[in-house]
């Protein structure tokens, strides 16, 4: 077991988002997080990397009780996060966004920039452009090759695929199953709900902050019911 999150209740300010959430993410796996907007996908990753109120519940990463533990210290032991929106430094070139996601380290970055851009190869190119001035699916790649600087051993990703083209939208998924194989497990929040059912391991289905139902990403495809009332799958 990675990462369990146990009985979370969590929000903002005063008011809870979220109910009663267990999760467990183990080595080699992809978890997802779906529902729709509004039902506290990206409260439970907010919430286990310090950016939520956790009101109740607790978070065990590797073993460890990690609630309600700083960012900064999360990154420190082996956790990396991709939010939605505001995940790449704009102003920057993309080699310096790249050289920040190594902040904790001294050593070796160049190596390891240059190991980054053999999985993405698509930024070689690029590295002397700035930040923005890149597609929305370049931005995607680099905020994934910038959490990958921090040698992660587990990886939140809050909606990867949003905004994009379909066609992007695949190259972004086929990445994040490439960084599982390569031994990180990733928790990953989605709309794209069919491909990420066809991606991941096992998927969380969130509604208004509560799970009504968990399971294979295979068992919960073959559920027409679920699909259909919750999913939105015809």
């Amino acid at each position: 077991m990675v990462l369990e999150v146990l009985n979370l209740v969590a929000g903002y300010w005063k008011i809870p988002v979220v109910e009663d959430i267990s999760i467990r993410v183990d080595k080699g796996e992809i978890v997802a997080l779906l529902g729709p907007n509004g039902s506290g996908k990206s409260t439970i990753l907010k919430s286990i990397m310090g950016f939520a109120k956790v009101f109740k519940g607790r978070i065990i990463y590797n073993g460890l009780d990690v609630t309600g533990v700083p960012a900064n210290r999360l990154v420190r032991m082996g956790i990396g996060y991709v939010p939605q929106v505001s995940n790449i430094f704009g102003s920057l070139t993309v080699k310096e966004n790249l050289e920040i996601g190594a902040y904790l380290r001294k050593e070796k970055v160049e190596d390891d920039v240059e190991e980054v851009l053999e999985f993405f190869p698509e930024l070689k190119g690029m590295l002397r452009r700035r930040a923005d001035s890149l597609s929305g699916g370049e931005r995607q790649l680099l905020a994934l090759a910038r959490a990958l600087m921090g040698k992660p051993r587990l990886l939140l990703l809050d909606e990867p695929t949003a905004s994009l083209s379909p066609k992007t939208a695949l190259n972004v998924f086929s990445k994040i199953v490439e960084i599982r194989d390569e031994g990180i497990p990733i928790l990953m929040a989605e709309q794209n709900v069919l491909k990420t059912l066809e991606v991941s391991d096992k998927a969380y289905i969130l509604v208004s902050g509560k799970c009504i139902a968990s399971g294979s990403s295979e068992e919960i495809l073959k559920d027409e019911d679920l699909g259909k009332l919750y999913l939105g799958l015809k």
